[in-house]
């Protein structure tokens, strides 16, 4: 009887799961492109989200292509050579190809490399080491050349630091201390006090002063150095060379130690794990000190891992609805300023492209534009990639 129970207690989980594989299998075959092969060959060049574009009307359901391929036994690594199947309802079977090059990456890795390598989002940074001086009294430093550290009492010859700059900081004016929500980036000097930086990455925002939750400051690396002599014999900075030649060095660059940043692009597509409160999730900033993106810009966004937001996260972005006049009820000449805001007419929020997350801090993250059919713009709500409206 125990034996019997056993048997049919498996065969129920196993009813289960076929069933459960079968509605995800055919949820993913109802998005399938009309004009989609049974079978793709992965070519180099090729990315994740560019496989699924093409073959999915909606590339964020990724993950339910590889049901279909029970042999490739981690769906982030994929690599050239590799066939994949398509045909979900008749469950081909795909082979692995040769592997013999790398694997492909999710994204572009030449659209975001700068964004991996070169900055960092960090809460706080008045605790770092900072250059106090330059050789022979310089404005700026560069490749050969050397800068006195404090805050490195027991460095060492020998080590390695990145010099780095906080040049933005990123906040979010909360909902409930004002009438809507307003995202501020600042441009910093060493001391984290506003200045104008010709050398910025990013577009402002203005804001207000007050109610600001911080979201977090950005490092930008301008040089990597080594320490050539520590705090000896009385001297009370330490000595770094200079060794790149990237942005010059100027007092008050901080210092972190040199390691290797870990990203990771093989990762996939996916829909957010919840759904976000309305207005809590925008568009911070675009790359380049543009007003707007499109296709392959970087753009940061308002939320991050505390919001559940991971890589490979895609969002929806949409340009928020204006409150309007009815210039029929209202009349032709109403003046807006004469007109309170329940009595405007709210229109629909507009539809502007998918974002995909690559890069994920506390607060905020990075984020490539994958396709767009307006420009994005700074203020753009962030959504449900699936939502309607």
């Amino acid at each position: 009887m125990a034996r019997m129970l056993q048997r049919l207690s498996q065969g129920l989980r196993t009813t289960c799961v076929v069933a459960l594989m079968t509605v995800a299998t055919y949820a993913a075959a109802q998005t399938m492109r009309g004009d989609h092969p049974d079978t793709y060959v992965v070519k180099r060049g090729d990315t994740l989200w560019d496989i699924a574009g093409r073959f999915l009307q909606r590339p964020w359901l990724w993950p339910e292509i590889w049901q279909a391929n029970p042999q490739i036994a981690n769906p982030h690594l994929i690599y050239p050579g590799d066939v994949i199947s398509l045909a979900y309802l008749n469950r081909v079977t795909a082979e692995p190809g040769p592997r013999e090059e790398a694997p492909i990456n999710a994204i572009p890795l030449s659209e975001v490399e700068p964004f991996l390598k070169d900055l960092r989002v960090v809460d706080a940074f008045e605790h770092l080491p900072y250059v106090v001086g330059l050789e022979e009294d310089r404005l700026r430093a560069t490749q050969g050349q050397v800068a006195y550290i404090r805050g490195l009492p027991s460095a060492a010859p020998g080590q390695r630091y990145a010099v780095v700059r906080p040049t933005v900081r990123y906040t979010h004016v909360s909902r409930d201390s004002l009438c809507c929500d307003l995202f501020h980036t600042d441009d910093l000097d060493f001391r984290g006090r506003r200045t104008i930086d010709f050398q910025q990455y990013w577009t402002n925002v203005l804001t207000p002063d007050k109610g600001q939750e911080l979201l977090g400051y950005e490092l930008q690396r301008v040089n990597v150095g080594t320490i050539t002599r520590g705090e000896v014999g009385g001297i009370q900075a330490s000595t770094l060379l200079l060794d790149e030649t990237g942005r010059e060095v100027r007092v008050g660059d901080r210092l972190i130690p040199v390691d290797a940043q870990p990203y990771d692009l093989q990762f996939f597509p996916h829909a957010p794990a919840h759904q976000l409160d309305y207005g809590r999730a925008r568009v911070l900033a675009v790359a380049d000190a543009l007003a707007h993106g499109g296709p392959r810009d970087v753009i940061v966004l308002s939320v991050g891992a505390r919001e559940g937001v991971d890589n490979g996260t895609v969002f929806s972005l949409w340009r928020e609805g204006t409150n309007t006049i009815d210039r029929v009820e209202k009349g032709a000449d109403r003046d807006p300023d004469t007109v309170f805001h329940e009595n405007k007419v709210r229109l629909p929020d507009e539809f502007a492209g998918h974002a995909m997350v690559f890069r994920t801090y506390d607060k905020v993250s990075y984020a490539l534009v994958m396709d767009s059919i307006k420009p994005t713009r700074v203020g753009y709500h962030l959504k449900h990639p699936d939502a309607p409206y």
